[in-house]
């Protein structure tokens, strides 16, 4: 095998896969997995490739400040290469992206600035705009801008398509290929690509309910008003100056739901670990395929590793949260019970643990109090407040079991109380312990009570 002198030189030339175990009707499919690259991401193409055409012309060089607006993965294919060629990289983020990724661009270097991901294009706090301000505002900063930077399809155009066709030959060609659009630099590198070296392929855009591209592309009209989606980095409320739809003939709209359930199908079947996006393509591929009564051979890409949504749609808590995951209904209180004692989702501790046990077990599961159970009994509920004024000023009062600061007096509810019977104990400020006779089922808190309103409303 190769030894490579920098992490870059592993950008591109990533593996395709056929499905083995997906319905996929008459056609193969094929995986494209773009999560092979050394950021996770088909975004690490155009990083690389944005940035290097930069200083080719000279625009960037020693001591330039770099600038974008990113929903995430562009960031870090950017920062991957901003990294190991020195420069400062300034990155905008919509704060509705993973924590995952937050976590990763901070880590490689990149300075993050969240703002809000429920504006449009020409707000202020618009994650592109705000960029562009940030860009011209500080001082050698210069802002790559992914939606108008024709060096974005150009990394595709000569990188990425050639590169599937030199594959797809082994398989006796390639008939359509499946693909999202954020940026749209991907769709128009591929489709110029394609249009010199291989028109007969069918460009299908996949595109989250609420984008305003799906219906451009079936309908021909160009609306003025977007919806809000939860699947990140593709789907738009414009048309980016970049893009070239001329190509694309069909287009799906596809909804959250079916986005996390096809990625988590994913994973399931053929054992391919992708992030959101992936399950959106990997839904509208299916249908594409389902449809065509000829066989075709179809590539779908694998747009970025599914290890950046653990805590989003990998998390069946955050699925339940959020109304994607579906359980029994009962009609009473447990329908707001979100970890049920019963299945043992509740994290608890017992009365003789110590209160060290219970602090370490509140951060690691990112919750604000424990149910305190001897055995299936429940004697106690132990929260942040009991914790911190029991050791404030005497740390080892950490070593003390449990008992001595867990409140014993409880706003117990029965299953049958009705819902309302929730808001005095939440206006004493505490939490809900809902039994079945002497059945401990779980807790409800305020948050609780919330998705559950919300849930009625979807």
């Amino acid at each position: 095998m190769t030894i490579h002198a920098s992490v870059l030189e592993l950008i591109g030339n990533t593996p395709i896969i056929k499905a083995q175990r997906l319905d996929t009707g008459v056609c193969e499919l094929y995986f494209k997995l773009e999560s092979h690259n050394p950021g996770g991401s088909i975004k690490d193409r155009i990083g690389l490739h944005m940035i290097e055409a930069a200083e080719r012309r000279g625009d960037i060089g020693p001591g330039s400040v770099l600038v974008e607006g990113t929903a995430g993965n562009t960031g870090l294919g950017l920062a991957l290469a901003a990294r190991q060629k020195g420069y400062r990289l300034i990155l905008v983020v919509p704060d509705k992206m993973s924590r995952e990724k937050i976590f990763n661009l901070k880590a490689m270097g990149a300075e993050v600035i969240l703002t809000r991901s429920d504006v449009a294009k020409g707000h202020p706090e618009y994650y592109q705009d705000l960029a562009e301000r940030i860009a011209r505002e500080t001082p050698g900063g210069y802002f790559i801008n992914q939606f108008g930077n024709p060096d974005n399809p150009a990394a595709h155009e000569f990188g990425t398509g050639p590169e599937i066709l030199r594959q797809m030959a082994e398989v006796g060609g390639l008939d359509a290929v499946v693909f999202g659009c954020g940026s749209s630099g991907t769709m128009t590198g591929l489709s110029r690509c394609f249009a010199k070296h291989a028109p007969h392929v069918e460009l299908v855009l996949a595109d989250p309910v609420g984008s305003i591209l799906a219906q451009y592309i079936n309908e021909g009209t160009l609306s003025t008003r977007s919806g809000t989606w939860m699947v990140e980095g593709i789907g738009e409320d414009f048309l980016p100056p970049i893009s070239d739809f001329s190509r694309v003939k069909k287009a799906y709209p596809i909804t959250d739901r079916e986005s996390f359930h096809a990625a988590r199908e994913l994973l399931r079947m053929e054992g391919i670990f992708g992030g959101s996006s992936t399950g959106t393509l990997l839904a509208a591929a299916l249908k594409y395929c389902r449809e065509q009564t000829e066989p075709k051979k179809v590539l779908v890409f694998v747009c970025d590793t599914g290890n950046k949504y653990l805590s989003k749609m990998y998390n069946d808590y955050w699925m339940l949260d959020n109304g994607f995951l579906e359980r029994e209904q009962y009609g009473d209180l447990r329908d707001l019970i979100m970890r049920p004692y019963r299945q043992r989702d509740t994290v608890v501790v017992a009365p003789n643990d110590l209160i060290t046990t219970a602090y370490q077990r509140m951060k690691l599961y990112e919750i604000s109090q424990l149910p305190v159970m001897d055995g299936d009994r429940i004697v106690g509920i132990i929260d942040e407040s009991d914790v911190l004024l029991h050791v404030y000023g005497d740390e080892s009062r950490f070593r003390d079991p449990v008992s001595t600061a867990m409140v014993s007096k409880l706003d117990i509810l029965d299953v049958k109380s009705p819902v309302e019977a929730l808001l005095p104990v939440f206006d004493r400020g505490h939490v809900a312990i809902v039994v079945d006779g002497q059945e401990f089922l779980g807790l409800i808190t305020r948050i609780d009570l919330l998705n559950w309103l919300r849930r009625r409303v979807q």
